[in-house]
């Protein structure tokens, strides 16, 4: 019963984060091309890659103070910078249903570019502020 409790909830946030996904993603510079955007994406796969165990990332909410366990929806397109950072977004379902959009900071080390930290942009759409410009 749980498991089918648990398809049925999944479906529901993922048709929920489908659905509104036009309005939850960032931005997107189109001066970000080719290899260097290619690039971008492939670091962030590989930083989600690392930190997934059994099909769930896990990443702890500092403001909330709890770990979340979290199935990948979708890695969105659009790329931006912001300060030192190349900045995109994915959207997750958490084990409580609901709908974790993470935006990734990747940033260029010599001839590399590494994803160096996963942050909680929104949860169910109520955006958190953060900033990464120099003051």
């Amino acid at each position: 019963m749980w498991s089918t409790l648990r398809t049925w909830l999944l479906g529901i946030s993922a048709v929920f984060v489908f659905s509104f996904s036009g309005l939850l993603q960032a931005g997107d510079d189109p001066s970000i091309q080719g290899n260097l955007r290619d690039n971008i994406k492939e670091s962030m796969n590989h930083y989600i890659a690392g930190q997934t165990i059994n099909e769930r990332m896990y990443l702890f909410d500092a403001l909330e103070g709890k770990l979340l366990k979290m199935e990948l929806v979708e890695l969105h397109e659009g790329i931006v910078k912001k300060g030192d950072f190349y900045v995109s977004c994915a959207d997750f379902v958490d084990q409580h249903g609901n709908a974790i959009d993470v935006d990734f900071l990747v940033r260029a080390k010599l001839e590399q570019l590494i994803t160096t930290q996963a942050i909680v942009h929104s949860v169910d759409g109520n955006k958190r502020k953060y900033h990464l410009e120099k003051l």
